[in-house]
Order: C-alpha cells, then sequence, then structure tokens
C-alpha cells in the first residue's frame, strides 16, 4: 500500500510539472509575439521612445539621396518679396501651391503693398481668396499680418522667429517658409503634411505633432541643412512618397527605408 501511494504522489508531482512547462512555454511564445509585433517596422536597435533611424550615419545618407535627387529644390509657392511669401504661406493652410500660385497671380497685381492688404475691404478680399478655402479666417489673417507689418515693423517683414510669431496668423511652419525661402534665416525646419509622413516613415521621429518633429529633426539634421532639407522632403512627398500608394519602386530612399507603407 505503501508503494502504491508513493507512486501515485510521484505520477500527480510529474504531471504539475508538465502543466507548469507547458503554460510557461505558452507564456514565451507569447512574449515573442508581442514583442515581434511591437518592433515591426522597426531598425534594429529601436526604441518605443527615440527613432533607430538617427543614426548619424544614416541620417547622412539619408541627406545625400536627397541631394541626388533634389538638388534644386525650393519653396513653390510664386512670389517676388519677402511680404508675398507671407501671405502665399497664409493662404496655402490646407491648400495646394498650385491654386495658391493661380489666385495669387491676380490678386499681387491688385494689393502691391502690406499698405494694399491691411487696408482692403474685407467682403472684396474674401471672394479674391475664396479659392483656397477657409477665406473668412484667412481674410482675417492676412490682413491683421499686414496692418501690424505697417504699423509695428516699418513695413517690412520681420527676420526673427520671434518677432514673426507675434503676426496674427503666424505659426512657425509659416515663419520657418519666410525666414529660411525669403531671407536665407535657418530659424528651424518647416514641418508641413509632406514632412510629418515622411519623416515618420523614414524613422526619423516618432513623434505625430509638428512642435516634437520638429525639435527631434533639428537635433539630427546639421543646421545649415536644415532649409534645404524641408524643401527637398517635400518635393519627394509630392512627387513620390505619396500618402497613398507610395512610388517606392521610383525611390531612391528605397534601401534606407523599412517603413510598413512601403509598397515593395
Amino acid at each position: 500500500m505503501a508503494a502504491k501511494k508513493k507512486l501515485k504522489a510521484s505520477k500527480k508531482k510529474a504531471e504539475k510539472k508538465a502543466k507548469r512547462r507547458v503554460k510557461a512555454g505558452i507564456k514565451a511564445s507569447a512574449t515573442v509575439k508581442n514583442k515581434t509585433r511591437a518592433t515591426a517596422g522597426r531598425a534594429p536597435g529601436a526604441t518605443a521612445g527615440k527613432a533607430a533611424g538617427t543614426d548619424p550615419k544614416r541620417v547622412a545618407a539619408i541627406l545625400a539621396k536627397l541631394d541626388e535627387a533634389y538638388p534644386e529644390a525650393t519653396c513653390e509657392l510664386k512670389h517676388e518679396n519677402a511680404f508675398q511669401l507671407l501671405v502665399s504661406t497664409i493662404l496655402s493652410a490646407q491648400c495646394t501651391d498650385v491654386r495658391v500660385n493661380q489666385v495669387t497671380q491676380e490678386l499681387f497685381k491688385k494689393y502691391t503693398t502690406p499698405q494694399a492688404f491691411a487696408y482692403a475691404t474685407p467682403a472684396e478680399l474674401e471672394q479674391e481668396i475664396r479659392p483656397t478655402g477657409f477665406f473668412r479666417n484667412k481674410t482675417k489673417s492676412v490682413m491683421g499680418t499686414s496692418k501690424e507689418i505697417v504699423e509695428k515693423f516699418s513695413g517690412d517683414v520681420p527676420r526673427t522667429m520671434e518677432e514673426m510669431l507675434t503676426l496674427p496668423g503666424v505659426a512657425r511652419k509659416t515663419a520657418n517658409v519666410v525666414l529660411g525661402t525669403a531671407y536665407g534665416i535657418a530659424s528651424g525646419v518647416v514641418v508641413d503634411t509632406h514632412v510629418i509622413r515622411l519623416s515618420r516613415r523614414l524613422d526619423l521621429t516618432r513623434h505625430e505633432d509638428p512642435k516634437n518633429i520638429e525639435q527631434d529633426l533639428m537635433a539630427i539634421i546639421p543646421k545649415d541643412k536644415w532649409i534645404q532639407f524641408s524643401h527637398q522632403l517635400i518635393w519627394h512627398g509630392r512627387r513620390v512618397c505619396f500618402a497613398r500608394k507610395p512610388k517606392c519602386v521610383e525611390c531612391n530612399l528605397e534601401k534606407l527605408c523599412y517603413s510598413k507603407d512601403k509598397t515593395v
């Protein structure tokens, strides 16, 4: 009887050990799967907080490829001076550069100075810029900014980020466009919808909001490249790296890109 009890006890222990091993194996497998999902589309060595694509050698390679593809990239808003560029950039919110250029072709013939915009008839200006969308808000911004420039800056568009941000309707993106393109002043990186999409696809940032994305890009892109880098990324977004169905086959950055959105 004693021998039988010992045998039963040893069998139960063996069964318990076997169950524990099975459970441990299931947990380990689940952990591996979860890690795989979490790191899918991420470069080796990447963490959830910081983009691994920011390795200096990789960033340099991306910049070299952009230089190769878009050596002459520049702002596509047509303008003759800093003030016209400022107005065009305000009008470009939620609107294509092509449409803005169509509107400003006639607009700048009628309103030739900041004074002309500052004291325009709101109802008339609204109708003239209506094709760009959000025309009421844009009219307020354009007229408000023009008045500030006339009354506080002697008719000249400011040359510092701090002063630019005091103008109605002007945030960092608009200020960076004007300072960089009109004056060659690198105060930051222009972050528009294309720059947001491409910088995330290229794993140069993990953020989604423009302010944090700009800070990330400023930290890894050499300052003397800030202006050109923005233009090049915007050009690439408009010509190759579309939001839907990017032309990865035609992309010279394809070998450096491991985005989950890739089509090849």
